[in-house]
């Protein structure tokens, strides 16, 4: 199994607004395309830094689920998120093997 990890700073006076949208449309959306079985949404508590962290997880089980998410979904979640959200956030992805 498999974790695709979304690591997002938001500005600290979006920080709320932006998780209850992440729980609300967000995350539903990413989930609705079928390639993940899980997820969660974790606060980062050892970043010094201007914003709010989160850390952000979908569990998949094989790299073909990665591979079809990214070539057919990726890109418009990604755009929703980026026009809502721009200017106010920084993110970087990274994918994990649960061992």
């Amino acid at each position: 199994m498999y974790i695709y990890n979304v690591t997002v700073s938001i500005d600290k006076s979006l920080a709320e607004e932006w998780l209850n949208w992440m729980k609300t449309v967000h995350v539903p959306d990413v989930l609705k395309t079928g390639h993940f079985t899980e997820n969660k949404i974790c606060r980062v508590l050892n970043v010094d830094d201007e914003g709010a962290t989160f850390s952000v997880q979908y569990t998949f089980n094989a790299m073909e689920d990665i591979e079809a998410y990214q070539k057919n979904h990726a890109s418009r979640l990604q755009e929703e998120h980026t026009k809502r959200y721009e200017g106010k956030y920084a993110a970087f992805r990274t994918l994990l093997e649960i061992l």
